[in-house]
């Protein structure tokens, strides 16, 4: 109820801007005890999923929480689990801005952020200050490429960060398929994605001989992928025994949005435009990898109904971001409860 009238404060301001702002209110509610007025009760709904037990199935997507610096706020919210992130190994300040663009007639959001975040080293001190992980939160950490490492060195710049953040994250995911970092998309093609793979299961392997645990990592693709690029992709992922696909990032495609205000934006659309192309994505995939590893769905989740559509289309969890704006923490229990039903009826 409260939240509608939040948006339009929020919404009356530089979207970067509101975002800043609406962080440091998720703070403030959560550092007076207040979270409980803006988030409804949500739905007990325990998955296991890549050997993690979830409290439920629905995440946040990495974007909002970049740096890790809003934790323990935004668990508050009752989500099942954070994904914090996208984090490269040495801060960069991102593409110039204006760089986030709303579109509230088609609930959709453009950005060109590019990786902005504080570097790994800053994630992890916000990490291990927070209380969430602590108390066995389930948080993911979302790794990528430095803007100016030249791409045929990308492997060298998510081996850093894996190796960084692994002791101190449930489960990483390996950011190929944002739009926004120049040929960061190319690592989904074949030889560099092979090579790729190869590199960071090593590197997972030696790891956890040296931390004596085993954390899971994800691969995050891209909405905009032909026939023959998912079923390579998905061959990929089980010949290098990953532990789980995020489908999808954002799409370049405008469709649904044009001659929309902000549409012509350069960026990575995401929000309501992209569930349908997400979701086609989303389900070819589960199909070639054929319940080998588990799918967290992600794209264009606006309400309970879109979530149990992902769950169908053969994702093990949800996650969203844009909705989030959108909808405000009311979303957060709508998704839980209809999940909660949802897999309720699909157990014997």
């Amino acid at each position: 109820m409260l939240y509608p009238l939040i948006r339009k404060f929020f919404f009356s301001l530089d979207a970067e801007t509101a975002h800043g702002i609406g962080m440091k209110g998720i703070d403030f509610m959560n550092a007076a005890g207040l979270a409980c007025a803006v988030a409804k009760p949500v739905a007990a709904c325990p998955v296991e999923v890549m050997g993690l037990k979830f409290p439920n199935p629905v995440g946040l997507a990495a974007g909002l929480d970049k740096n890790g610096d809003h934790i323990d706020g935004l668990a508050k919210l009752g989500f099942g689990f954070l994904e914090i992130g996208t984090i490269t190994p040495r801060p960069q300040d991102g593409n110039p801005k204006p760089r986030l663009f709303r579109i509230p007639e088609a609930q959709g959001i453009i950005n060109r952020m590019g990786f902005n975040n504080a570097g790994v080293d800053k994630l992890l001190e916000n990490v291990r200050a927070a209380e969430f992980p602590k108390k066995g939160g389930i948080l993911g950490i979302n790794i990528g490429k430095n803007a100016t490492t030249p791409i045929e060195k990308a492997a060298d710049d998510y081996l850093i960060c894996l190796d960084k953040v692994y002791n101190d994250a449930s489960y990483v995911t390996v950011n190929i398929s944002s739009p926004n970092t120049k040929n960061l998309r190319e690592l989904q093609k074949d030889e560099a994605l092979d090579d790729l793979l190869a590199q960071l299961k090593a590197k997972q392997l030696q790891l956890a001989d040296r931390h004596g645990k085993y954390v899971p990592m994800a691969l995050k693709i891209a909405p905009d992928l032909d026939d023959e690029q998912i079923t390579a992709i998905a061959d990929a992922l089980r010949r290098h025994r990953f532990d789980a696909v995020i489908a999808t990032n954002t799409t370049l495609s405008r469709e649904g949005v044009e001659g929309m205000p902000n549409a012509a934006e350069t960026g990575g659309l995401s929000g309501k435009p992209v569930f349908e192309k997400s979701t086609a994505v989303q389900k070819k995939l589960s199909i070639a990898l054929a319940g080998e590893l588990p799918i967290i769905g992600v794209g264009g989740i606006m309400g309970g109904e879109d979530a149990a559509e992902k769950i169908r289309a053969g994702a093990s969890l949800v996650q969203f971001y844009s909705g989030f704006i959108y909808r405000g923490p009311d979303l957060v229990s709508e998704v839980a409860d209809t999940l909660a039903n949802v897999l309720r009826k699909k157990t014997p």
